[in-house]
């Protein structure tokens, strides 16, 4: 389709789903900021324009039509959610442009790369040691970690087209299942986490923080982390076991970078601040956003970065200008208890059902169902709040429901090659064939869904959140 047939297509899906019979129970403004809502979502799908042009036009339009106050279209760029991913991914350049990202990687390399199982521990240990702060998993993978088992690959004469099963597919695979890990570990590690915490307090009342993510992911994380670089050895076994060379690309590399800078010492001092910040916060009061902007602002005044460093990083006021969209709208809709009438009325569906196998039944669809989506936000956007709200109709304590839904946002990637960012950088890479990232794909998920819905919903019983 052309871009003016998606428009127009987009057009029409809001045009008559507002002037659809309006169901009893719903207010007329309730339901006409849905349709606006309804066809921003198929805007992100097909794509005419940028995300951010689908959403101010959508906030324009409610503006206009008078069917929202214009302080509630503002509202969403009030939001502490939108602002700490703005600041977080300013906080991320850090790492980037002084290089601490690399030296941490190749440390680690050095130190304990003896074999191929390693690396890929090793590698994979990289990716969760930087991903508190780098919420854009796909700068973390592109920019930091894939150049970097690149340089491995290549380092044992495994190319695409040569040698890919000496030790690249294995390599490639592990890492990415590493980084899909990783993202779902911390709740500033992509960019997508904040926005589900932002929809689980407006649609259920729960307030999820930095701390509480982390201690829940802990252990379905720990044995994720674990289980697949063994997993896929024997699936997708290297050729190579054993890869001293490894260590010796680290060293020249290491010496490439020479002796540790001034930039990366203060990075890494506010990074350990932070960090202590973050997990604490609960305790001392201090909002994960004022953490995260002081520690932008330190990284200013100390020269870490500059304020032209920070206007590079589109990436960061795109997802602003249209998080800040997407919040408004679905905060007004919450609002008008459309939420609400939606909770009560498809949850009367699984009335007969038990509320186990409820959850299990809306998880299992919601994975794999991103087999239609090519990112992450946009199967949130289009299906988050009402699995929630239909789980939490149908009996499931409201964490539980929560925690088993918004850890898999970021694991159902695994499921094909254009899951989310960092899935196209990998398999890009040309090392792995589709038809092995689908197969191991299915599966993967499949047992992701065991380590974290099924064994994650004990510990989050012993920690007693349900």
């Amino acid at each position: 389709m052309t871009r003016l047939t998606k428009l127009l297509v987009v057009f029409g899906i809001g045009i008559v789903i507002w002037f659809l019979p309006i169901p009893g129970g719903i207010s007329p403004e309730a339901w006409h900021v849905f349709a606006v809502f309804i066809a921003t979502v198929s805007g992100f799908i097909l794509q005419p324009y940028p995300f951010s042009v689908i959403s101010l036009l959508a906030l324009g339009v409610v503006a206009v039509l008078k069917v929202m106050p214009i302080a509630a279209v503002l509202h969403g760029y009030q939001s502490t959610v939108a602002w700490l991913i703005l600041v977080a991914f300013l906080y991320s350049t850090s790492f980037v442009k002084t290089g601490l990202g690399n030296r941490i990687a190749y440390l680690l390399i050095k130190y304990m790369g003896t074999s191929s199982l390693r690396l890929a521990y090793i590698l994979g240990l990289a990716d969760v040691i930087i991903a508190p702060a780098t919420p854009s998993n796909t700068a973390r993978a592109g920019g930091i970690i894939y150049p970097i088992v690149k340089s491995v690959t290549e380092g044992f004469d495994s190319y695409p087209d040569k040698n890919p099963q000496r030790i690249g597919s294995f390599l490639m695979m592990s890492t990415f299942y590493s980084n899909t890990i990783s993202s779902s570990m911390f709740m500033t590690s992509s960019a997508s986490n904040p926005l589900l915490c932002s929809l689980v307090l407006s649609t259920v009342g729960l307030h999820i923080g930095w701390g509480l993510w982390s201690l829940a992911a802990f252990v379905p994380a720990l044995v994720s982390f674990i289980f697949f670089p063994l997993y896929l050895y024997y699936v997708c076994p290297p050729e190579i076991k054993a890869t001293p060379e490894a260590r010796l690309m680290a060293v020249k590399k290491l010496e490439e970078l020479g002796p540790i800078t001034k930039s990366e010492s203060i990075t890494i001092a506010i990074f350990l601040v932070s960090l202590l910040a973050w997990s604490t916060s609960t305790i001392t009061g201090i909002d994960p956003t004022a953490i995260a902007i002081l520690s932008v602002s330190v990284m200013l005044l100390t020269k870490v970065i500059e304020w032209g460093d920070c206007l590079k990083e589109k990436a960061a006021f795109d997802t602003f200008v249209w998080l800040g969209a997407m919040l408004s709208l679905a905060d007004q809709m919450s609002a008008l208890g459309l939420f609400k009438w939606f909770s009560e009325n498809l949850a009367s569906i699984f009335a007969n059902i038990p509320w186990p196998l409820t959850l299990i039944l809306l998880a299992v669809f919601y994975c794999y169902t991103h087999y239609f989506f090519t990112g992450m936000t946009t199967h949130i956007v289009a299906m988050f709040v009402a699995l929630l709200t239909v789980a939490v109709g149908a009996g499931t304590p409201p964490m539980l429901a929560a925690l088993g839904l918004i850890f898999l946002d970021n694991l159902m990637a695994v499921l094909t090659h254009y899951g989310n960012g960092p899935a196209v950088v990998y398999f890009g890479s040309g090392y792995i064939k589709q038809s092995t990232w689908w197969k191991h794909g299915v599966i993967s998920m499949g047992l992701l869904l065991f380590f974290w819905l099924g064994l994650g919903s004990v510990w989050w019983k012993v920690l007693g959140l349900w």
